[in-house]
C-alpha cells in the first residue's frame, strides 16, 4: 500500500494546497479504486504538521471552519527524498507503492529511472536469496520460494516495461 503521508508530501512539493485539493489530486492519480476519506487527509496533515514536515502556509476565513493551506517544509522534502530513493522490500503487490513513487518522482522532477533501477537491484538480490533457499529447503520451502520468485519475476517485467514507457508517462503526467 502506498504511503499516504509521503504521497501527500510529494503532492505538496509542487506548491501549497488546501486539504480538499490534496484529496482530489490523490484520488485522481492514486485513488481511483480506493479514494481517501477527507478525515484521513486532515488527520495525516495534522501528523505531518506535528512532525515538522508541513506547515500552515495560509489561513483563510470560510463559511464554515477556517480554510488552511499547507506547504511542505525542508524537513518534509528531506523525508520525501529519502522515501523516494529507498527501494521497497520485494514482495507481492508492490506495484501500487512503486507506481506511486514513479509518478511522484516525475511530478517533482526527480529521477524515476533511478527509483526503478534501485528496485530492480533489490528484486534481483531477493531472487538470489530465494534461489539459494530452494537448494537447501524441504518441499514446503521450495514451493513458497517458487511462489515468491514468480511474483518477483512479474514485478521485474513490470519494472522493465515501466522503464521503457517513462517518457510517455512523464508526458501524460506533466501534460
Amino acid at each position: 500500500m502506498a504511503s499516504i503521508p509521503n504521497t501527500l508530501l510529494g503532492l505538496l512539493e509542487s506548491g501549497p494546497s488546501h486539504g480538499y485539493e490534496l484529496k482530489r489530486a490523490y484520488d485522481a492519480r492514486f485513488g481511483q479504486h480506493r479514494p481517501l476519506a477527507f478525515g484521513q487527509v486532515y488527520a495525516t496533515l495534522a501528523r505531518l504538521q506535528r512532525d515538522g514536515m508541513v506547515l500552515i502556509d495560509l489561513v483563510e476565513p470560510g463559511e464554515g471552519p477556517e480554510r488552511k493551506r499547507y506547504a511542505i517544509t525542508e524537513h518534509g522534502v528531506s523525508v520525501l527524498d529519502h522515501w523516494l530513493a529507498e527501494p521497497e522490500p520485494p514482495e507481492p503487490h508492490l506495484q501500487s507503492v512503486l507506481f506511486t513513487k514513479v509518478v511522484l518522482a516525475l511530478l517533482t522532477d526527480r529521477s524515476a529511472q533511478r527509483s526503478l533501477d534501485a528496485q530492480r537491484a533489490r528484486h534481483l538480490q531477493r531472487m538470489r536469496e530465494l534461489t539459494a533457499q530452494r537448494r537447501t529447503g524441504d518441499l514446503a520451502d521450495l514451493l513458497l520460494a517458487d511462489y515468491a520468485l514468480f511474483h518477483l519475476e512479474a514485478d521485474l517485467r513490470w519494472i522493465d516495461l515501466t522503464s521503457a514507457r517513462l517518457g510517455r508517462l512523464a508526458e501524460e503526467i506533466n501534460g
